[in-house]
């Protein structure tokens, strides 16, 4: 029975967010370039992983018979870890595409050095045009961007996918209730990365459908990931508390050095309101699913 929920929520998770992308790309919520809907999913999703690693699985983890100092050992190893592998570009989903590659934000996020350069710049030269200008670049980049890093970013997403499905699994080995809110605070994060896929993918492939395909398949990786944790920490439930801590310093990863810093741009004040609105609620969600789950 917990197989098969770990399997389904994998699935979901990881198909089901490419397919919620895809849908929003064909609303103005999603999908033109002035819209801010994509940065308020990204505010959604950092509230959901911040709070279900503060408030679910580190607590969790707490709570058994691990020790403390390895426990925060194991989540500082972690954010190492993660970083690291954001450098190999296998974490953040290739986001930066510092070989090339246009950027995959279609809300025109300027977060890579090259960008916030160029922004510093016009703000220099052309203070009371600083929001037109900085759009205007990043349509700019769009337009004339060489059409290359899809398979590099594929197998990004690859990796993450099958890392999101085994810490998805911790989860659940743990506790049911914990897996639903690991899983959805995933499917938060993977909906506005995967519009970024999305994105870039349309403009290397021959078709949109093959690229909702190649992203589906990257996401179906999720399942696997989900299938060989579980068969592997029920050899090891001695080391949950650990795998936990591992989930936890990930979640943390992704909304500190990934989600947020794309929200770090200058907004009107109403922006901005809407931006930790969207925080908020993104914690909201976690709570409310924690407190049914109890319920229940």
């Amino acid at each position: 029975m917990l197989l098969l929920v770990i399997l389904l929520a994998t699935l979901v998770t990881g198909i089901g967010s490419v397919w919620i992308a895809a849908l929003l790309l064909r609303t103005s919520f999603g999908g033109r370039s002035d819209s801010l809907g994509p940065q308020y999913l990204l505010s959604l999703a950092a509230g959901a992983l911040l709070a279900t690693s503060f408030m679910h699985l580190l607590p969790e983890a707490f709570e058994s018979q691990a020790g403390a100092h390895d426990l925060f050992a194991v989540l500082l190893v972690g954010l190492v870890f993660f970083f690291l592998l954001d450098k190999a570009e296998l974490w953040h989903h290739g986001h930066e595409h510092n070989h090339g590659a246009p950027s995959p934000h279609p809300v025109g996020h300027a977060h890579s050095p090259a960008r916030h350069e160029h922004g510093a710049e016009d703000r220099h030269h052309h203070d009371n045009h600083h929001h037109h200008h900085q759009h205007g670049h990043s349509h700019h980049a769009h337009a004339h961007g060489p059409r290359t890093g899809g398979w590099t970013l594929l197998t990004g997403d690859s990796v993450h996918c099958f890392g999101d499905g085994v810490l998805i699994a911790s989860a659940f080995m743990a506790d049911m209730r914990l897996g639903l809110i690991a899983a959805v605070a995933v499917l938060a994060h993977e909906v506005p990365h995967h519009i970024g896929d999305l994105v870039v993918l349309r403009q290397s492939s021959a078709s949109r459908r093959m690229a909702l395909l190649k992203v589906s398949l990257a996401g179906a990786v999720t399942a696997i990931g989900g299938l060989l944790g579980y068969f592997l920490l029920a050899q090891l439930q001695d080391w949950l508390p650990y795998f936990l801590a591992l989930t936890s310093s990930s979640f943390i990863y992704v909304a500190l050095a990934d989600l947020i810093p794309q929200l770090q741009k200058r907004l009107t004040a109403r922006e901005t309101a809407a931006q930790i609105a969207w925080l908020l609620l993104g914690m909201a969600v976690v709570v409310l699913l924690s407190s049914m789950a109890h319920s229940h």
